[in-house]
């Protein structure tokens, strides 16, 4: 399955750019990589870990399928994951995991090159797999920054925490922190670099996982769709915790809709 999804992800970075007929303004470069950009989004993104701290040659993958939608002041962000993992003893387990959903409130103003937010999470149990699951219910909060304003340089932040508070009771206590630092160079015509790691501190276990991401990304437009592609191996920098991923392929594809196109004559 991951094999498929990666080749489909190679298929479809090669055919858009011959498929696009817009070219992408400066407006849609600094919006694509915005997690706060006042646009509605799909996004399909994929982990593929293909080397688990202590667990020999196994290999692990985790599909994201998210959706967003701004509403007023607030964004909302609904992520869905696909996981296929194994179980250190020859056994894997696939399917869907866990719904997270994330409402922003935009603190900063519409115009503005520094955008901020901060809200709510909630993490809903809907695996088709307990060990896929944290067959728990679990509250946070979650703050983004993404700056804007240079037209060679974005870069930002972002930063959830949170915790279990209903559930299985047979399953472990929840209490996690993820911080994501992300930086996009611009090199000119929609092509730009990139990194975007996302760092894991699994403080119910005492377990984390701090990577450094470099990848290269390519922005095209068609119509009033705009597509963020890109690639970004990740390597482990700090680690602790069997499972952990010391190297993953980050890539995906990012969908905005503008509405905004070139009239067709």
């Amino acid at each position: 399955m991951k094999q498929r999804l990666l080749m489909g992800l190679v298929i479809l970075a090669i055919a858009l750019p011959v498929l696009a007929q817009d070219a992408p303004s400066e407006a849609d470069v600094k919006n694509a990589n915005n997690p706060l950009a006042d646009i509605t989004a799909f996004n399909m993104q994929n982990y593929y870990k293909t080397d688990l701290i202590g667990m020999g040659d196994a290999t692990a993958n985790t599909a994201w399928l998210r959706f967003v939608k701004p509403m007023g002041r607030w964004l909302g962000r609904a992520s869905l994951p696909f996981n296929y993992v194994p179980d250190g003893l020859g056994e894997t387990s696939s399917g869907m995991g866990d719904l997270n959903i994330f409402e922003a409130y935009l603190l900063s103003k519409p115009d503005s090159p520094h955008t901020f937010g901060v809200g709510p999470l909630v993490v809903i149990p809907t695996s088709t797999n307990d060990v896929l699951s944290s067959r728990k219910y679990q509250i946070g909060a979650a703050a983004v920054y993404f700056n804007t304003k240079s037209a060679r340089m974005q870069w930002g932040g972002l930063v959830t925490y949170q915790a279990s508070f209903a559930g299985s009771s047979a399953a472990s206590d929840v209490s996690t922190m993820v911080l994501q630092p992300f930086a996009m160079f611009q090199l000119g015509n929609g092509t730009y670099l990139r990194g975007a790691p996302l760092w894991i501190f699994d403080l119910e276990n005492e377990t984390y996982n701090v990577p450094f991401g470099l990848g290269i990304g390519k922005i095209i437009k068609d119509g009033g769709t705009v597509f963020n592609l890109f690639i970004e191996p990740q390597w482990s920098m700090f680690n602790k915790g069997v499972g952990m991923p010391g190297f993953q392929i980050f890539a995906g594809i990012n969908l905005q809709f503008t509405g905004k196109g070139k009239k067709q004559g």
